[in-house]
């Protein structure tokens, strides 16, 4: 029998033979995960205890998975974003720490909460379900084309009770969407689309449907810019490409958005664009 320092240590060495980035990070967080622990830091009280094989015999499948290139998230099942645990698997993009960062922006950015918001694009529904524990007054819209997507999103809000908070719409951009909203926020696709077949491995297990921005990667962003314009009277807030900060302000000023303001992520890249409009 190996102890819980052992068996982290020698995965740990296994990982980073196979190319697992972080990889004594992702070890812990799948120990903690069999052995039922909230926090992966539990184990740290726990280096001596033996491991048998009804333990060990699930986390070697997850092991193994994992060293394949399945993403943590979806051997977890679930992500932590803006303190609230998101229900995650390969129906929609996996939360990243650059959209946490996003929300969190948006937050600052209103003191207040608007009236009407719609999340285009939404996914798992982290920022339409975020913004809606935030804000009990807003009437919060979160459209997808995806039908699998927008069932994540759904179990999403029944586990955190806030199914009645959200109102939930299938189809393309704003399509499905009537009136004015105070504020729209978006990340849409902005992978070019040939670059997809050299995205990490882990991401490969996101749905395409979720990546491909077309050919430049900004063609949906694009197309949001230009017909939110008869749906907005406030705040447009976009996730976008690392590279596509200049192209897209240039687009938001000939369409007419004013007080447009780039924002950097963690690495310091433009990967956020506010603007104004109406």
């Amino acid at each position: 029998m190996k102890s819980v320092l052992e068996v982290i240590k020698s995965t740990a060495a296994y990982f980073q033979k196979a190319g697992v980035e972080n990889a004594r990070l992702n070890i812990e967080h799948l120990l903690a995960h069999v052995l039922g622990r909230k926090q992966r830091m539990e184990l740290y009280l726990e280096f001596d205890r033996p491991l048998g094989e009804a333990e060990l015999g699930p986390l070697r499948d997850l092991v193994r998975r994992r060293a394949a290139g399945e993403p943590l998230q979806h051997l977890l099942g679930s992500v932590d974003f803006l303190g609230r645990s998101f229900k995650t698997d390969a129906r929609a993009l996996i939360p990243r720490p650059e959209t946490e960062l996003f929300a969190q922006k948006i937050l600052d950015r209103h003191p207040s909460p608007p009236a009407r918001l719609a999340d285009v694009g939404t996914g798992s529904g982290v920022l339409a379900l975020s913004l809606a524990g935030q804000w009990g007054e807003t009437e919060v819209h979160a459209v997808d084309v995806s039908p699998a997507a927008l069932a994540l999103a759904a179990e999403n809000a029944l586990a955190l009770g806030l199914q009645h908070r959200v109102q939930f719409h299938e189809g393309s951009l704003l399509a499905p969407l009537s009136g004015v909203f105070s504020l729209l926020v978006a990340n849409l696709p902005y992978v070019p689309t040939g670059a997809i077949s050299g995205l990490a491995r882990e991401v490969q297990h996101d749905p395409v449907l979720a990546l491909d921005g077309g050919p430049d990667g900004s063609v949906l962003i694009r197309t949001l810019i230009s017909d939110a314009r008869a749906h907005l009277q406030g705040l447009l807030a976009l996730e976008i490409g690392h590279d596509q900060s200049g192209p897209l302000t240039e687009a938001l000023s000939g369409a007419g958005y004013h007080s447009i303001s780039p924002e950097s992520d963690y690495s310091g890249r433009n990967r956020f664009l506010f603007a104004s409009y109406g």
